[in-house]
This record gives structure tokens, sequence and C-alpha cells, in this order.
């Protein structure tokens, strides 16, 4: 973000492009660093867009899963890192504690 309704862009092609952010978009829909957000491209100038759309995290995999994004793109995951219980490591973040016998303590 650069502030003013203007943000810069890494597009898919590779370039980066300074995005202006709609009237209709301003101030209600917030975007973060590593959102996905659809552009459109001006006709007269190659190094400026407009910010059309922000797609939310669920539809950012759906175009992932069809095919739309390429396979080496990192999708915003949040906090957790979208680590599912089938991925390796992902069942590591608990402690198991031993039974003792309550007459020990």
């Amino acid at each position: 973000m650069l502030g003013n309704g203007r943000c810069e862009a890494l597009c898919i092609d590779g370039t980066k492009r300074l995005c202006h952010i709609r009237g209709k978009m301003h101030k209600k829909v917030w975007i973060a660093a590593g959102d996905i957000i659809l552009v459109g491209l001006r006709d007269y100038q190659d190094d400026k867009a407009d910010v059309i759309l922000k797609y939310q995290p669920d539809e950012a995999r759906l175009l992932k899963a069809y095919g739309e994004l390429p396979d080496n793109l990192r999708l915003n995951e949040g906090i957790a890192g979208g680590m599912d219980e089938e991925e390796e490591g992902g069942g590591d973040d608990y402690i198991e504690f031993e039974d003792e016998d309550i007459d020990k303590i």
C-alpha cells in the first residue's frame, strides 16, 4: 500500500505496476500484502493498472486449483499457515504427558 488509494502490485507476468483502487472499493475493502487481486490493465499506460476485485482466501485457492494461477505462487493462508492435519509436522504442536500413579506424588 502506498496511500491515497494506491498500491504496488506484482503481476503474474513479473511486472510491478502502480495500481489505483477504484472508488467503490476505497475504504470498504482492505488490501494487505500477499492478497490476490484482479487488476485491469490500461491500454495507454503499461506500468499502471486499476484494482477491480480482491479475492477471498477460498476463492484464491479455487483459482489455483483450476489452474488459473501459477503453481509457484504462494497464497496468503493466514496466521496458521494453512497447515492441515495430513501434512507433515501438522500434529507436532501438542505435548504428551505420561500417566503417573497418584500414590507416587
